[in-house]
């Protein structure tokens, strides 16, 4: 059924999910495949971790590129965070970790230069349907202000955390220039799936053969990174497909701007 919206309405809007602004100029737009043909674009969420740069490597190696959609200040890979229908999805980063800290900012910055896409994914990881406007705004300006001071970007890109979003998140990050990323495949690494389940998943998409593919991983996943993503590699690029970066399966710019590394200074702080 559709409703007519009333300047009331849209006020509305910005305080309840279910009330949709009919001018959807004022939302950002939301992303859940690729568009450019024969393309995959492989991304990993809640870096930075450990196996970032090994990561980086693999898909250097075989000329190909990855997404990591970064937090900052999150649980330990070791503690799962419970969402609202009971998945176990791994956090970002670590309590003993800040992304200023020098071993993470090296992570960061040798991925980066290697021409890999570092997009934000929170500063804390919440699910941000409970948060209210101030609150969003807060998470995805703290995680721009530590992309902008360790990178020297703004991320075009934000995913927010669970693929959770709604009228009021779509509101607050148009405003803030991001538009929104989901996915169009899970692997499962982040539910509890063995590598060897998740393969048996990809097998299954690519013997479909599908013009696009947008799929969700964890770097947090040593089996992730050490086993699955050589075998992504090798069955994709076997299949025929471009692995590409997000910017670059939807055709886009990665960033609102970029520029040269700025020296560390007191304000590199969690």
């Amino acid at each position: 059924m559709l409703i007519r919206v009333t300047a009331s309405t849209i006020l509305l809007a910005a305080l309840s999910a279910s009330a949709r602004p009919l001018n959807d100029s004022t939302l950002a737009t939301v992303y859940d495949k690729c568009v450019v043909n024969n393309t995959i674009a492989l991304t990993f969420d809640d870096g930075p971790w450990i196996y970032m740069n090994e990561i980086s490597d693999l898909f250097t190696d075989h000329q190909a590129k990855a997404t990591f959609f970064i937090s900052t200040d999150a649980l330990s890979p070791l503690s799962p965070l419970s969402t609202e229908n009971n998945d176990m999805h791994f956090a970002d980063g670590d309590n003993y970790d800040c992304i200023y800290d020098d071993k993470v900012v090296q992570r960061l910055r040798y991925t980066y230069k290697a021409g890999h896409q570092i997009c934000s994914h929170t500063w804390s990881h919440p699910d941000l349907n409970t948060l209210d406007a101030a609150q969003i705004e807060e998470e995805i300006t703290k995680q721009d202000l530590a992309l902008m001071k360790v990178l020297s970007m703004k991320t075009r890109f934000l995913r927010p955390p669970y693929g959770n979003y709604n009228d009021l998140v779509r509101q607050v990050a148009k405003n803030l220039d991001k538009d929104l990323v989901t996915w169009d495949f899970d692997s499962g690494d982040s539910v509890g799936k063995s590598w060897q389940q998740s393969e048996k998943l990809y097998t299954t998409k690519i013997n479909k053969h599908p013009q696009t593919l947008l799929p969700l991983n964890h770097e947090t996943q040593v089996n992730t990174s050490r086993i699955l993503v050589p075998w992504m590699i090798r069955n994709f690029q076997a299949a025929g497909y471009e692995l590409v970066t997000l910017a670059e399966c939807l055709g886009l710019d990665p960033y609102v701007s970029t520029g040269p590394f700025s020296p560390r200074d007191n304000t590199w702080d969690c």
